[in-house]
């Protein structure tokens, strides 16, 4: 239990600093660029830990139109709306915005699939944490439709993204974990790539070496590493358990903005980021059973 509460933490960073690579990356990366290599690079990773298991991908069509569909929730469109958004959002607001992927995942179901049940506690989480979105985009809401505004709404996008992609991934419970997710991740690349090739025409781009670099820890650590302690967990500590990390990333990622950035935030946004956390922390908790009578 220690390891995998370790564990917890180590993913936790990866996730949490996975915003400030990207706000460096696309300083002198194109979005899409930058994420066709992200997608790209990962995807090999995952796709040789497969082959080092003795594993194979599955060979069927219909599979691999799943991991396409999969892949366009949870790489494609969210990663991209992440990247774009990040060229003008500091990464520790990206990070708050992004963590509310519970609430939305849970909105969807009982919208949708109703497979969990609507409890009083989710509720008070879902309601927390659209106060601190509220919070954090209002201010700027406030000052008029400028640019920020558009980005950070990207990500709350891309957030609903992810949610979709929670819900849609309930149905790869046949193959192990992370076939789905290398076979996600490789399709995502070969939807990006072409468009990058087309759109940015990478051989002409001149990345600073920070900007690689940014690119390299991202791909390697905060995707394919992560991944790989994510499917880990979600087999010793359950989804709930694993969900957890989501209101552990929030000040991680902006301590690491604040850090390595000399990002910080306004008073209403330290409020809306107290409500996601409460929030997210409502949503991911488990609930402790009461003891049982002997």
């Amino acid at each position: 239990m220690t390891t995998d509460l370790a564990l917890l933490v180590v993913l936790a960073v990866l996730w949490g600093a996975s915003y400030t690579f990207i706000k460096i990356g696309v300083e002198t990366i194109p979005p899409v660029t930058f994420i066709a290599a992200r997608t790209l690079i990962a995807g090999g990773i995952l796709f040789a830990i497969i082959r080092w298991r003795g594993l194979a991908m599955p060979g069927d069509a219909a599979s691999w139109r799943r991991f396409a569909f999969q892949a366009c929730l949870n790489s494609v469109v969210p990663f991209t709306l992440i990247a774009a958004a990040e060229r003008s959002v500091d990464a520790g607001l990206a990070t708050i915005l992004n963590a509310t992927s519970p609430i939305f995942t849970f909105l969807l179901t009982a919208l949708i699939t109703r497979h969990e049940s609507v409890t009083v506690r989710k509720l008070i989480g879902v309601g927390a944490g659209i106060a601190g979105i509220c919070l954090i985009i209002g201010t700027e809401a406030l000052g008029g439709l400028g640019h920020e505004l558009w980005a950070q709404f990207a990500i709350v996008a891309a957030t609903i993204c992810y949610a979709g992609a929670a819900i849609f991934g309930r149905g790869f419970k046949g193959l192990d974990p992370m076939l789905p997710a290398a076979g996600s991740m490789l399709c995502g690349a070969i939807i990006l790539v072409p468009l990058s090739l087309v759109f940015d025409q990478p051989w002409t781009l001149a990345p600073s070496t920070a900007s690689i670099l940014a690119l390299l820890g991202l791909s390697v650590f905060s995707t394919a590493l992560a991944f790989v302690i994510y499917f880990r967990l979600i087999h010793t500590l359950g989804s709930v358990g694993t969900t957890s990390q989501a209101y552990l990333r929030v000040p991680i990622g902006v301590g690491i903005g604040a850090f390595f950035l000399g990002e910080s935030l306004g008073s209403t946004a330290w409020l809306g980021m107290a409500f996601v956390v409460a929030g997210v922390a409502a949503m991911t908790l488990p609930v402790r059973k009461p003891a049982s009578a002997r």
